[in-house]
């Protein structure tokens, strides 16, 4: 393990974090509220700390080796999330102890959009920003960002994509250069951003809502300026073009890199993935509304308003709200909580297991039905033309595998602090989807569950965001072995 350049990376990362706590200063002083000194402490703190921990180690050279890309990337996110808890743990309004800022921290940067503040209407204006910016950050992957800027100094970042990524997928580049795919991913990203704000505003919100709400929406966060959520504008206008922007985020981005290139939208229709994903979301759409209807919780076009955006918005693993689905009537809160266990296509913002896999796992299925009928048949998984090799099968069913061990786990861990079945249960699937609003205790927010409960979701919130692999590869024996 080279721990000489593994400090000089984060030294190097620690250094540009600490630059995201200056334009939450420029909003306190437009706004006029005097909250700067918090980001101010923050900057200096995280930027001095990236300094004298690079200084030392600054001559250092050498090649990552993909062992190093995972202690980076689980390290890195362990230390964002201590660092950019700073100026919340600093702040008066709201005020929060060393727990509850970590867990807002960790909650932004991994786009869950659990939160445990309550009265987000009455917070300063640079909060609100800076808990906007810390999901758009986190909603492509700092580490993705990293990776074209690490060249640059002379350090490779391949590992650190892999090790940020994995699953069926993570080898799939867009353009021949590692760097290169990355700045492709965030031009892209930076793009829908834009138009997404744009969209809002021109629908009615204020220029500073627009902002923020891109910003969550596009990083799949949802996070919100207001208590009320989505709900809070009232607008039909506004969850539409809401909707367009989960369904846009939660696809992979090579689909959007390749309609970008090639001028053409047949591509999305030809990717099985993003096929079953629309499917999936259609039909969920119209049992929520047809229950609604029938249940009489809404008159016919209110139940396909609010049913629908609820839907996305679960599904995508979003977290938005305009109504408080954990009431609704029947299957309604089940469903939709187990819709976000699909999650996002992979290679987008999205949490969950992704959608690729589900698929894969259902083919999976289908064929053992099948070999049960024609036992000596050859039959082989296809999305779409393309073939899948039994490693990758093997690989999505182990994914599969260890992620309903690990729900177990920590879902005995919550009921251990004393949360109820149905609280502990929808915790951890809200962070380990990354997913954010849950049922039960935690419908509204986190902020009343003990302190050791939500340091175990914490836990949760970065298995999810790495994809469970990345963090657990570091426990095992033959990770550390020469």
């Amino acid at each position: 393990m080279h721990w000489r350049i593994i400090l000089r990376i984060l030294g190097i990362l620690l250094m540009l974090f600490s630059f995201t706590m200056l334009p939450p200063m420029v909003v306190s002083a437009f706004a006029g509220d005097q909250t700067h000194s918090p980001f101010l402490y923050g900057f200096l703190i995280t930027l001095l700390t990236g300094f004298f921990s690079w200084l030392p180690v600054a001559r250092v050279r050498g090649e990552l080796r993909t062992r190093d890309g995972f202690v980076i990337t689980v390290l890195f996110w362990l230390v964002l999330g201590v660092f950019g808890a700073i100026p919340l743990a600093l702040s008066v309004t709201p005020h929060l102890s060393i727990t509850d800022a970590v867990f807002e921290s960790l909650s932004g940067l991994t786009t869950t959009g659990a939160t445990v503040i309550t009265g987000i209407d009455e917070l300063p204006a640079s909060i609100l920003f800076y808990r906007q910016q810390l999901q758009w950050l986190g909603g492509m992957g700092i580490i993705v960002l990293a990776v074209a800027i690490l060249p640059m100094l002379g350090i490779g970042g391949m590992q650190l994509y892999r090790a940020e990524a994995p699953g069926p997928v993570k080898d799939t580049k867009l353009t021949p250069r590692i760097t290169e795919t990355a700045k492709t991913l965030w031009l892209i990203y930076l793009y829908l951003t834009i138009a997404c704000a744009l969209a809002f505003w021109a629908a009615g919100m204020s220029f500073f809502d627009a902002i923020g709400h891109s910003f969550s929406t596009v990083a799949i966060g949802g996070f919100s300026t207001h208590d009320a959520s989505i709900g809070y504008f009232d607008s039909p206008l506004i969850e539409a073009i809401c909707v367009v922007f989960m369904i846009i985020s939660a696809a992979n981005f090579s689909l959007h890199f390749v309609a970008w290139r090639n001028r053409s939208l047949k591509h999305y229709l030809q990717d099985s993935e993003f096929k079953f994903f629309i499917f999936l979301l259609v039909v969920i759409s119209a049992i929520t509304v047809f229950v609604l209807t029938i249940s009489k919780t809404y008159p016919p076009l209110e139940a396909f308003r609010r049913g629908v955006f609820e839907v996305v918005s679960v599904a995508t693993t979003t977290g938005f709200a305009t109504a408080d689905f954990a009431h609704w009537p029947s299957l309604l809160p089940f469903m939709l909580f187990v819709a976000a266990f699909a999650g996002g296509c992979a290679g987008s913002t999205g949490g969950g297991m992704k959608v690729i896999r589900v698929l894969i796992i259902l083919k999976q299925g289908l064929r053992e039905i099948h070999r049960l009928i024609h036992p000596n048949a050859v039959m082989q998984i296809k999305l779409g033309r393309n073939p899948i090799s039994d490693r990758v099968v093997e690989a999505v069913w182990g994914f599969f595998s260890v992620y309903m061990i690990v729900f177990v786990l920590l879902l005995l861990a919550l009921l251990a602090t004393g949360l109820d079945q149905v609280t502990a249960w929808s915790a951890v699937g809200a962070t380990l989807n990354n997913l954010g609003p849950g049922l039960g205790q935690v419908s509204a927010h986190f902020g009343d569950i003990p302190a050791v409960a939500k340091w175990i979701l914490c836990v949760s919130m970065i298995l999810g965001r790495l994809e469970v692999f990345t963090l657990l590869v570091l426990f095992t024996p033959m990770f550390w072995r020469h």
